[in-house]
């Protein structure tokens, strides 16, 4: 079974299904790329994707560790270059509770070398912000 099927709906707009749960999303280009915008665009998913896949990771380091990191809050911010078009940066900052500063060696490495920033391409750049708060 494939993991995902994506229709294009027309008007720079696509339908991702998710094959095993059915769960849907939608993208749409964003307005500096002739899109309207509405919902994530398919860079956005890049970025946001690779602060998901940190939390995951950590989250699994820290039952672990046997520690909660529930409310952690991740801002994530892309970077564009103009020609060719692409990300070329993606700042991530964690607010994590300060709780969790004991168990910081752990948890910084297991978000920096989770499946996602380890297979973005290196050129990419990754700034990583931990902030326990």
């Amino acid at each position: 079974m494939y993991t995902s099927e994506v229709i294009y709906l027309g008007g720079l707009r696509t339908q991702a299904k998710h094959m095993i749960s059915e769960s849907v999303m939608i993208t749409d280009a964003p307005i500096d790329n002739q899109g309207k915008g509405e919902a994530f665009s398919p860079t956005d998913l890049l970025a946001t994707s690779l602060a998901q896949c940190m939390m995951t990771i950590m989250g699994i380091e820290a039952v672990k560790l046997d520690i909660n990191l529930t409310g952690t809050k991740i801002e994530v911010t892309k970077k564009m270059t103009v020609s060719p078009r692409k990300v070329a940066k993606i700042d991530i900052v964690f607010h994590l509770p300060e709780s969790a500063f004991k168990y910081k060696i752990e948890l910084e490495h297991a978000a920096l070398n989770c499946p996602v920033a380890l297979s973005l391409n290196p050129e990419l750049k990754q700034h990583v912000v931990f902030n326990y708060v």
